[in-house]
């Protein structure tokens, strides 16, 4: 389910009084914001940031891009990151989106996507694609005009062609995490948008697409010699079917003639890896980021209990290039391996959650142990923008970068050997934080360790008691991680208004290992609030918490956990739900992605409707005596709505 940051454009928020039993009229939260001066004051800081929103190193590690939200694209020799020339597509800065750097590889060429087209105006329909030559002037070439929504830009390892998923004439971006059209027609039949495997020839811009009609994809990569292709796919629709998707193979060709990609192997891509037929530990489970090795023999990709695509993680398997059984190459691991690459035929790059902080290192197949040379560890989160936790590398690995951020450093780009990188923007340098200090915290439940981030209210005083906020992280596959506030602002201001916060990943989060991740399969909010009540103890143990003035809140999964504990325990003095689900019954029936259930739950609701009713709060409401506001986006299609009007109601009566 969605991640907890993700704050709904649009939302509905049912409120009750502070007083239930009373007949005292709640409160709105315009009136409540206005009581407290610094609310306004605290937004203002969180909203200066700068956001950039990826870096691409170029394959001979000589230049560094990034792309800045509303701003453009920059780039700059990364000898002299100072040396910065600026791409801006559209005639002003202001609202447009470019994303999706690629690198030619020689080197010479940057493309990237666009929502500006070539008369500098943005759309909401459309993505152009363009290119600018590092040699040549700073004004971009428009390559090709596409008529939808295109993300994940590559260009094929020959460079004759830019390849994309694509979605022709799409009305949303893709995936479960944008938001829902209203419902017409037939439903199930009628307006299913279909996210295709498409290229473009890198000189021409004639258009082709690559992958069937019948295949919805999620991820893709090219083999060395660009002949072949690796992708996760499944039938449309897609928001709903990647937790049923395969792995598949492709055998293509470019028919510069007729503009047209050949499969010249079969009349069908063919399935290399099927999680739904396998006799392994991948049984019923999902699969992402498929890679070929560099010789082209085989392929490795994560697989585990993930929830939404994209929120990638678990352990790390490689099959023969021809299909065959997967093979777990980080087996047993204490961490969660979230983005990896080939960088020879025997080491992977791994990019990993561990503890709740982000490790970096060089791995040997061949002995499954660490590189002691190329190894760190990232108190805050890493990404090269695209997939979680993706770094940006050189063509021979011996240079990477990405965007850094933590609750105490704003968000630059880092690049460099892994052993010695250094900051290359600074372009929020002058931000500090208006809320407390943070620290990485560790407690035991059970016989598992829980980790977690604690963050101290601003001008912290150790002699004083002070209240406690609970923020839980959506998923449940996800983790709470130090980051710099973006959009929808997270734990911060709480921290910012005098709050202790505690940000938990209790079993079900990612961070301890693929076994953790599945602690919550059968038993959805009890164990994970056993290990969440725990780390409370621990913490007001240690610290000055007033246990008079502990409260809980979380988005998606962690709006369900909000939802669900109150029904379980008095411990909580206040709750905000956000998008939370209440009846996982309903739920099954109402919400566009109901494949994401079985692997966490078994079963259908259908065939066993007793283990969704054990862990759906509706069932416990007589318990519930804390007073608790509920948001929802009212056009979500992964925590509909009804859910939060059912809690609204049961609360209310």
């Amino acid at each position: 389910m969605k991640l907890p940051l993700l704050a709904a454009l649009s939302a509905v928020l049912l409120v009750l009084p502070a007083f239930p039993q009373t007949q005292t009229q709640p409160q709105s939260a315009p009136a409540a914001a206005e009581q407290n001066p610094r609310i306004p004051a605290i937004i203002h800081s969180l909203q200066r940031v700068r956001s950039i929103r990826e870096t691409q190193l170029s394959p001979d590690g000589n230049l560094i891009a990034w792309a800045v939200s509303k701003e453009g694209i920059y780039y700059a020799p990364l000898s002299e990151p100072a040396e910065v020339r600026h791409i801006n597509t559209c005639g002003e800065p202001g609202d447009q989106h470019d994303s999706s750097l690629a690198w030619s590889p020689d080197s010479k060429t940057l493309a990237f996507f666009s929502d500006c087209s070539a008369d500098g105006k943005t759309s909401s329909h459309e993505t152009a694609i363009f290119t600018e030559s590092v040699s040549g002037t700073a004004t971009p070439h428009l390559l090709a005009q596409l008529n939808g929504y295109a993300e994940d830009l590559q260009y094929a390892p020959s460079g004759k062609y830019l390849s994309f998923l694509y979605v022709e004439g799409a009305t949303r971006a893709s995936g479960a995490l944008s938001p829902e059209p209203p419902p017409s027609g037939v439903i199930g039949v009628e307006h299913i948008e279909v996210q295709r495997l498409a290229a473009v020839d890198s000189s021409s811009g004639q258009f082709a697409d690559i992958s069937p009609a019948h295949l919805y994809l999620y991820e893709y990569s090219w083999s060395p010699d660009s002949n072949h292709l690796a992708y996760v796919a499944a039938p449309p629709p897609g928001q709903d079917n990647w937790w049923t998707a395969k792995l598949y193979t492709e055998q293509v060709e470019l028919d510069m003639r007729t503009g047209t990609f050949q499969n010249i192997s079969t009349a069908e891509p063919k399935v290399a890896f099927d999680p739904n037929t396998t006799s392994g530990p991948l049984h019923g489970l999902q699969i992402a980021l498929p890679r070929f090795s560099p010789d082209g023999s085989k392929i490795a990709f994560i697989g585990g209990l993930m929830s939404d695509q994209g929120v990638t993680g678990g352990d790390i398997y490689t099959i023969p290039a021809s299909g065959g059984d997967a093979t777990d190459v980080t087996p047993d691991r204490a961490a969660t391996p979230q983005w990896f690459k080939w960088i020879d035929d025997d080491t992977l790059g791994i990019a990993e959650i561990e503890a709740a902080q982000s490790h970096l290192f060089a791995y040997d197949l061949a002995t499954q142990k660490e590189s002691t040379q190329y190894n760190l560890t990232i108190p805050g989160t890493v990404s090269a923008g695209g997939e979680m936790m993706r770094i940006s590398t050189s063509s021979d690995d011996s240079g990477i970068a990405f965007i850094k951020s933590s609750f105490s450093e704003a968000p630059e780009v880092w690049a460099g050997p892994l052993n010695d990188l250094r900051q290359i923007t600074h372009l929020n340098d002058a931000l500090k934080p208006a809320w407390g200090k943070s620290e990485p915290v560790s407690w035991t439940n059970e016989g598992l360790r829980i980790d977690g981030w604690l963050l101290y209210p601003a001008d912290y005083d150790s002699a004083k008691k002070y209240p406690l906020i609970v923020y839980v992280h959506g998923g449940p596959s996800y983790a709470n991680l130090a980051r710099w506030p973006g959009a929808g602002f997270g734990p911060a201001p709480f921290s910012a208004l005098g709050y202790l916060v505690l940000m938990p990943n209790p079993r079900g989060s990612f961070g301890e290992g693929e076994k953790f991740t599945q602690g919550v399969r059968k038993d959805m909010g009890y164990g994970d609030l056993r290990d969440i009540l725990a780390g409370v103890d621990a913490v007001s143990k240690a610290h000055p918490v007033d246990p008079d003035r502990v409260g809980i809140t979380g988005w998606s999964y962690g709006g369900f956990m909000t939802m669900f504990a109150i029904t379980q325990t008095h411990r909580f003095k206040a709750a905000v739900a956000g998008a939370g689900i209440s009846d996982w019954k309903s739920y099954y029936g109402e919400n566009s992605i109901d494949q994401w259930m079985i692997p966490f739950f078994g079963a259908s609701v259908y065939d066993d409707p007793a283990v969704y009713a054990k862990s759906s709060a509706i069932n416990y409401i007589k318990n519930a005596k804390t007073p608790t506001l509920i948001v929802v986006g009212d056009r979500d299609g992964e925590c509909p709505a009804p859910q939060s009007f059912e809690m609204w109601h049961g609360l209310r009566s």
